[in-house]
């Protein structure tokens, strides 16, 4: 199973001119490892792109992608690790979504495939990232 972070479906949606063929081919790749996974989170960010519920349904099927709600013990962790955030200085008032995204793969202990490593290498050092070279 893999995680697979918003960053990387838009690349894949949008025919980003510099990430697509990365993405395309770490999202195939991933798939022979198991299932491909989005959350809420990334359900939600996605959604802003499409008109209809109907229509992103569409390509999350399209993109063979399985939709797992976050557990409790995945928002117990995301609010500890925004707790973190905060102290070390964090100006944010509010959960990030990648601290869901992160709280997901740690306690599912799966990995992401995400482009995005900052706020991932440093809150959820346990959690593997499939990220370009």
């Amino acid at each position: 199973m893999t995680l697979v972070d918003t960053n990387v479906l838009i690349d894949i949606l949008s025919m980003d001119q510099t990430w697509q063929l990365w993405s395309t081919k770490a999202l195939r790749q991933q798939s022979q490892h198991g299932p491909l996974l989005i959350n809420e989170i990334i359900y939600a960010e996605l959604a802003s792109r499409y008109a209809s519920q109907s229509a992103l349904d569409a390509v999350v099927e399209n993109l063979d992608l399985d939709f797992e709600w976050l557990s409790k013990p995945a928002l117990h962790i995301a609010g500890r690790v925004f707790s973190d955030y905060r102290r070390a200085g964090g100006v944010r008032t509010s959960i990030l979504a990648d601290f869901f995204i992160g709280a997901h793969a740690s306690a599912a202990g799966i990995p992401i495939l995400t482009r995005d490593t900052g706020r991932y290498h440093s809150y959820f050092p346990d959690v593997a990232l499939i990220t370009p070279d």
